[in-house]
This record gives C-alpha cells, structure tokens and sequence, in this order.
C-alpha cells in the first residue's frame, strides 16, 4: 500500500466513524464490604440524551449496549448506598468494556442526594483505609508521560514518593528505603516483580507487570491497615481483571517495553468463566540497532514474560480464580568487548546476570449469606538470581573469576481472609498468613590469587506467620474509624511483633475533611542477610546475622482533604516515622542497612545488630485536576529530611534524603470524530542522590573505588530535572482499535548525574551521567 493510499483511507475512517460509533458496556454491582450482588441498582451514562441507562438483575449484572465511543462516565445508583461515578472510561470499537462497581452502604438515606460527577481519589479499592493512600487506574498509567507503561514508574508522580534514576523504577517513599515496599497481587504478597531484579529488592529497569491484564490499584504510602504486613514504607496492592466472558478479543503491541501479544475471552458461556494471557518479548536489542542508548552501554538486555488469569465462577460453590506470572532476563556487560561505560559493572569487568521471577496462585471466594465471605489463597512464588564477576588483568585483560553467586528463594504460601458485615456501621475483617521460604544462598569472593572466601552456602527452610484483625466503624456517614493490630512470627530465629494500627477520618463538610493515620510496622531484614557466613581465627564459620530482629517503623500521619469543586481537589499531609532496630555493625560505623536497596545487591556486612535508627519527615502538597472537559493536570510538591543513626552514634543524611521533589503533569485529548489525539507533558524538578565521597589516593593503591566511610552520604549530586513529551493518537475503525503514541522523555537532553566511581583505566573519579534524549515509540492494536 503506498503513502497516498494510506492517507485515502485514514481521512475516510476519520468521516465514517459513526457508522460503528457505540459498544457494549456491561458489569456487576456488588456490596463493598460482602460482595453480595445488588439487585435493582441504576446504571446510567452521564451526558446522554436521552438517558441511556439499564437497571442490575438478581446477579448484580446490567448491559448496556449502544454506549457512543470515547471517554464516557457511569453514575450508579441504589437505594440506601453512596452513588458512584466511573469517569474517564475509554470505550473503544474493538472490545467490551467489562466494569465491576463496588457500592458502600450509607448510614443515612436521604431524600435528595447531591451526585458528583468527579472521581473521588480519596476513595481505595480497600475501604479499611484511612489516610496516605490513593487509588489509580491503569489509564493512569498508558497516559503519563515518562510512565513507559510501568504502574510503579507512573506512582513517582504522586506526592512522597521520589524517582530519580532512569535506569530503575524504585520506588522510594517518603525517605524510606524501597526495599521497605511490598507488592501485593491478587491477595497474595509477591517478589520483585521486575526483571533484572535481585532478591530481596523491590525494583528493576523493567516491570514484568503488564497494563493490558491490570486492572485498578491501592498505593499506600504510611500507616498502611493491619492486613499488611512485612514491610516499613509503603503498599502497591494490585489486582488483575477478569477476561471478557462473553466475547473473544485479541491485543497486539509492539515499543520499548517489548513485542506483545494478548487474548482473552469465555471458557464457557455458560458459566460465564473466562481467561485472559498476554506474553511479551524484549525488543530493546531493534532499539541498540538504531542507535537508541538507554543506559546500558553496548549490552542489550533480553527478557520476557507471561501473565494469565483464569476466572471460574459458580452459583453455589463461590469462585475460583487461577492467575500467574512468570518471566526471565539476561544481561551481559562485558567491559572486555566494548570498553563501554555503564551503569551496573565496573570498569576492569565482566558482569554476567541471569534472573527469574515466578508466581502462580489459586484463590477461592464463598460467599457464606449476604453478610459474610471468605477467601482463601494459595500460591507459590519464586525468584532466582545469578550474577557471575570476571576482573579483567591490567597486563593482558586476561578474564579472573572474582566473584559468582546463585540466590533462589521458592515461597509457598496461604491467606485466608473472612469478611463480616454486621451493619451499616460495623465492618470486621480477619486474616491469617503463612509463608514456607525454602532458600538457596551459595556465593564466594576471590580473597587471593587462587583463594575464595565462601560468603553463603545455605539450603534450608524456615516460615514466617501473620495474623490480623482490622474493625471499621462508622459512627456516622462523616466520621469513620478504623482500626486494627497485626502479630507476625518469624520462625528461624523466634522474632515476634505486635502492630496496633489506627485510622481516623472526619468529613467535617461536604468539601473539607480531616484524616489521621497511626501504626506500627515490622519488616525482616533482606533475607540473604541473615546466612551470611563469618569465618573466625579458628577457620570455623558462623552465621553472625542469623538472630537479627525486625526492623521497626513507628508512623504518625495528619493530612486535610479539599475537594474545591467537582473535578479539583487539594490535599496536605504533614508525617512522623520513627524507626529504630535497624542492623547495623557491632562495631562502630557509618553503615546502616536502611541505606541498602536502589541497588541490584545489598551490603554483605557480617555481625550487625539490631542498634540503628532513623527519622523521617515531611510535609507534602497535592493539587489535581481529575480528567474531564478534556484535560487534567497534576501537581505534587514533596518536603521531607531522612537521617539515620549508625553504631558510632552520628546522625547523618540518609542515602535517600533528597529533600525535595516537584512534579507537573498535564494533558489535553483533542476530539477527531470518534477517534482522538492527546498530548501529555511531565516535569519533575528534584534533589540529587546523596553518595559517600571517593578516597581517590585510596583507590589508587587498591585499584578499585574506596569511600570515605566516615563521610557517608554527606554530599549530594546536583539537581535532577527531567521534562518528558508524550503524544498518544487512538484510532476506532469498524471492529479494531489502533493506537500511535510516541514518548520524548528528557526532551530537553539534560544530563543529570547518576553517580561517580574510581577508573582503573584513568586511575581518576569518572562521573557517569544518566539517559538523555530518550525516545520511546509504541504502537497497540486492539480487535
């Protein structure tokens, strides 16, 4: 087809669009808090005329088949519960849209209620939230610009949480290590859903989790409820949508994340179960052939990955739900090839990665009556990790094996939780958790020319149980506590803890409300830590990590909410956290494990104990103008100090203490017809990363870096900014939708600094500079 013929047919598409200008729109209406379908609830679509609207049948379920394609709204209604309003909800030509709406009793029915057509972003898929946590979608996610379709690159948007690497998506919240976030998926807790990952870290340069299989998400950032536990920072609790069970769809897309290919549709009709599946494969190796550098120097990283969800339910037995999610990576940075400068090997070295990640869970809802549920999970998950370091001889570059590990770590794991729903005021949730780790830990470094020092050699099993009980009451529609406590039990070494958690939130107008948050939490310490082995004069070797405690964070939170009309809302969170039992050395140091995690591997530091503290605080500002009338921005303005104290008892700056981040997001969708072209822009101002400096003479005489460890963290690299430019147009023909979009991130070509090493080659400090001008192109198609 030439170019003539392809714009022939372009601009005809874009006049004869409405002869295929509606879809389907169908769903559900459930009780918040049981789950129980609602019968008799109002569906309409806001802005019609006239009305198109369907009423739920005694399955909860309603169709509407004619919706006009674009962003439409749906406004629900019943008797005796809160409206709800879905905004922004992209219908397309090519498939169905498939809702799930969760209503929430009310404790007063008025006679004539005021309905909001806003989304309500104080609103979480978890209702037994209170404070510091938001909801997002995964249109959230494809609309950012510099979000790369990455859920936890789009969360640095939001206010407290800082992303200054462009080389990983770790989330670092409010001061806190990332190693302190938990990812949840489906109800079961996760590992680092990344690839390139390490174990026990929570990021990576590019996320296994696929937007075309997500659906909505909880993102917390303190004083998380009770039904979270082992982690100090913050929640990404994630859930995956049902396939369409009626109809079979197919997606296709191809840019920077990968080649991927998706399908989902009914297992049977009949039942109404369905699947969904979406596979992926790198395609960053086509970029590196056109000379695209995105911060690996002359290596191509190679990956893919697999995501599915099978849906089963029944009339009489509950629901059963079978998903997974697996993947693989490799790296090879081969300084002895190219000479190359790059982000994660030095210089004199051959660094060879592998890694996999894998989880695969069962889920089973019963519904007891219309009051009560349970569920109960069961998954295994693992992650598998091996990196081999060959130093390069400054005589001939001769390669030498100086260090090689295998890190594996299999989980098997239950949750069962039971929901209780004893009025319109009282909400009981109760849950228990146990986890089998089953680990393998071998790695050793060469010490001398013919010489390894064995640093792990462990293969065993221990466990880790968890209990909670969390109570909402409602002592009016305005004024709601929650409130609850967590036990976990740490098997290998006895360690124990006890959490209270409390939430408070006041609805003092309709526009103005008040919340506060308060909870402890506990947290393992990495889990390569604790067998890390120390030789002694005897040549005997000890685990002197392996009866480390919790780390413990103490969470204070006050935030005010305004809703300043319906489609603008300003909140401001001030917070406290206290941390104490970090590991630290026994002997006195700057060292604080608090500092390890926005890295591929942790510190191996042997005899640490349970003597380090912390403090972090802030002030944070949102101010958001939710899509609609065809535009939205966003503004988040962050505040905080992060100091930490080490076993010589000096309070400094911790490795995360930036102190400030600015972000400015905004877009505008212009209407063509029933198809559409936006554009988005992103601008985030931040301070650099702190590092230790180098003691170049030092470095010199051991040929590689050497820090000044009575320095730690003292200096900071100089101020990041990032200015990204996204252009997105989407395309409704007759039964397919097909959607362009490329992303400039870093348009302006800024070199912000990512980091200064020791080069055995200059035998000087080399400052190694992040990713400039980066294009990411995608293409989507959807039928």
């Amino acid at each position: 087809m030439n170019f003539q013929k392809f714009l022939l047919i372009f601009f005809f598409s874009l006049g004869t669009s409405s002869l295929w200008a509606q879809q389907v729109v169908r769903g559900t209406v459930i009780d918040l808090q049981t789950l129980a379908p609602l019968e008799g609830a109002q569906v309409i679509v806001l802005g019609t005329d006239p009305v198109m609207g369907a009423i739920s049948d005694a399955k909860g379920r309603f169709r509407l088949p004619l919706v006009p394609l674009g962003r439409q709204s749906i406004q629900v209604t019943y008797l005796g519960y809160a409206p709800v309003v879905r905004n922004n909800l992209i219908v397309n030509s090519a498939q169905e849209m498939v809702l799930d709406i969760q209503m929430e009793e009310q404790i007063q029915t008025l006679e004539a209620v005021v309905i909001s057509s806003a989304t309500d972003k104080q609103t979480t898929r978890n209702e037994l939230t209170s404070v510091s946590a938001r909801s997002f979608s995964v249109e959230e996610a494809l609309r950012y610009a510099g979000s790369r379709n990455d859920p936890a690159r789009m969360a640095q948007n939001f206010a407290g949480v800082s992303g200054v690497n462009d080389n990983r998506n770790d989330i670092i919240i409010r001061g806190n290590s990332p190693t302190g976030v938990l990812w949840r998926l489906e109800g079961i807790d996760i590992p680092n859903p990344n690839h390139f990952g390490a174990l026990g870290t929570t990021g990576g340069p590019v996320s296994m989790l696929n937007n075309n299989n997500l659906g909505e998400a909880d993102f917390l950032t303190s004083a998380f409820p009770a039904e979270y536990g082992n982690a100090l920072a913050g929640v990404f609790d994630l859930g995956m949508r049902n396939g369409n069970n009626e109809t079979h769809e197919f997606m296709g897309q191809i840019g920077f994340n990968g080649f991927e290919v998706g399908v989902e549709g009914p297992l049977s009709k009949n039942s109404g179960a369905s699947y969904i599946a979406n596979y992926r494969y790198s395609t960053l190796g086509v970029f590196k052939a056109l000379g695209i550098n995105f911060g690996t120097g002359a290596a191509v990283p190679q990956y893919q990955d697999l995501t599915f969800k099978l849906n089963f339910p029944t009339d009489k037995a509950g629901r059963f739900v079978l998903f997974g999610l697996g993947g693989n990576s490799n790296i090879n940075f081969l300084d002895s090839e190219s000479g190359a400068d790059n982000f994660f090997s030095g210089d004199g070295q051959d660094l060879y990665n592998t890694g996999a990640v894998g989880v695969v869970g069962l889920s089973h809802t019963l519904l007891f009556s219309n009051k009560t549920y349970g569920k109960l999970t069961v998954a295994a998950t693992g992650i598998r990790s091996g990196n081999e370091i060959d130093s390069l001889s400054t005589v001939d570059g001769t390669p030498v094996r100086s260090y090689a590990n295998t890190f594996t770590n299999l989980r098997y794991a239950a949750h069962y939780q039971l929901n209780h729903k004893f009025g319109v005021r009282d909400h009981l949730r109760a849950g228990l958790q146990f986890d089998i780790l089953d680990t393998e830990l071998v790695d050793s470094v060469r010490i001398a020319d013919s010489e390894f020092r064995t640093l792990r050699n462990y293969q065993g099993t221990t466990s880790l149980a968890q209990a909670y009980v969390q109570w909402k009451h409602k002592f009016s529609d305005q004024l709601t506590l929650n409130t609850g406590a967590r036990f976990q039990h740490f098997l290998l070494n006895g360690s124990q803890a006890v959490e209270p958690r409390l939430g408070l939130r006041y609805q003092f107008t309709q526009a103005h409300s008040l919340s506060l948050g308060f909870g402890q939490h506990h947290q393992l310490q990495p889990l390569q830590t604790y067998f890390l082995e120390t030789r002694l004069n005897d040549g005997q070797l000890v685990r002197t990590n392996e009866d480390l405690d919790f780390t413990q964070s103490t969470h204070l939170v006050l935030g005010y909410d305004w809703r300043i009309g319906d489609q603008l809302r300003l909140k401001v969170e001030t917070y406290y956290q206290w941390l104490n039992g970090a590991a630290v050395e026994s002997i006195p140091s700057s060292f604080s494990m608090l500092n390890a995690g926005a890295d591929f591997a942790f510190p191996d530091r042997d005899s640490l104990v349970n003597e380090g503290t912390a403090t972090n605080m802030g002030l944070e500002l949102t101010l958001e103008k939710f899509f609609g009338r065809g535009y939205y921005y966003l503004f988040t303005a962050s505040l905080f100090d992060a100091t930490y104290v080490g076993s010589d008892g000096v309070e400094r700056n911790s490795a995360f203490n930036g102190q400030y981040i600015l972000n400015a997001l905004g877009g505008k969708e212009f209407k063509l017809g029933r198809n559409s072209l936006s554009v988005d822009l992103k601008a985030t101002y931040a301070g650099g990363r702190r590092f230790t400096p180098i003691d170049l003479e030092a470095s010199r005489m051991r040929g590689q870096t050497v820090r000044i460890g009575d320095l730690a963290f003292s200096e900071q690299h100089p101020d990041y900014l990032r200015i990204d430019l996204k252009t997105t147009f989407r395309m409704n023909l007759k039964k397919v939708t097909q959607e362009w979009s490329l992303d400039l991130q870093n348009v302006t070509n800024r070199s912000n600094v990512f980091g200064q090493d020791y080069s055995r080659t200059s035998q000087e400090i080399e400052t190694t500079f992040q990713i400039g001008l980066f294009p990411v192109v995608q293409y989507r198609i959807l039928f």
